[in-house]
């Protein structure tokens, strides 16, 4: 089948059309898609419905999917997803937001040694309204930086802790001792470099504590400035998920949030599957 793709924001993002996954990604589907998401940094295919089995396989052709250290999140049998859900044991919206880190803005993995290079997020039941996910080209927010700004963090190392963004947002400790231990705090440069797109990015989130060798308050100022100069409308693309969307985005060069909805009324059930990438550089 002939593919077609529309841009969707002017740094990033492209929809495709065209493609049929009932049956799997095959090389070709793939083929295609690999092209688009190094060239656009997102893709989005609408009304696909792709199976947890072939939401997995698609992971592992970008390449070693992350098991995510938080266990109860996870799908019995497919350690590989990621489970965002609010519906209890009957299958009633519970009230409670299943990742409340998931409302500010980060990119996927940062808190570990190898981040995350793709996401693929699968929409299984959508609310009417609310529950959509912004994405924000860092790349761009890098370039818009005044040349003195750059020449200042050009060397710093960011500590990103996920025991610290969890604690923080979810108002309690969601974490066990072995997940911390499992996950220990890791430093990464501030200003990374895209391994295919050759640019420079801010690689900073909600994952992002301090600045190493910098005092703690200071080094926490100046993340949370960073952050909040990152973030301007005409880099940012939202998306309204449709029932069956697949949608995949690169981590390297993007920050994503999720906007709030009704959890007491209305259903939300999405599929995450993380693909680790390389050690920022």
């Amino acid at each position: 089948m002939t593919i077609e793709i529309r841009p969707l924001n002017r740094f990033f993002g492209a929809e495709i059309s065209g493609l049929d996954l009932a049956n799997g990604v095959d090389d070709a589907a793939f083929a295609d898609i690999w092209k688009i998401f190094n060239e656009f940094g997102l893709f989005v295919i609408r009304g696909q419905g792709l199976s947890v089995d072939d939401q997995v396989a698609l992971g592992r052709r970008f390449g070693e999917v992350q098991i995510h250290v938080m266990n109860q999140y996870l799908i019995e049998g497919h350690a590989e997803i990621y489970y965002l859900s609010n519906l209890d044991a009957n299958g009633n919206p519970n009230g409670k937001h299943p990742d409340r880190g998931t409302m500010h803005w980060h990119t996927d993995g940062s808190w570990r040694d190898r981040p995350g290079q793709a996401t693929i997020m699968v929409a299984e039941m959508l609310p009417a309204t609310g529950g959509e996910t912004h994405f924000c080209c860092t790349e761009a927010a890098y370039q818009a930086l005044d040349d003195q700004t750059k020449a200042e963090i050009a060397n710093l190392r960011v500590v990103h802790n996920l025991a610290f963004s969890r604690l923080r947002r979810h108002g309690e400790d969601p974490m066990t001792e072995a997940q911390k231990a499992e996950a220990p705090p890791v430093t990464h440069p501030m200003v990374r470099t895209h391994p295919v797109t050759g640019r420079k990015s801010i690689f900073l989130g909600d994952h992002a504590e301090s600045i190493e060798g910098m005092d703690y308050d200071a080094g926490r100022q100046l993340v949370d400035d960073l952050n909040a100069r990152l973030v301007r409308p005409e880099f940012v693309y939202a998306h309204a998920y449709q029932p069956g969307d697949i949608i995949g985005w690169d981590n390297r060069r993007l920050l994503h949030i999720s906007t709030p909805y009704d959890t007491a009324t209305q259903r939300r059930v999405m599929r995450r599957t993380t693909v680790l990438g390389d050690v920022p550089v």
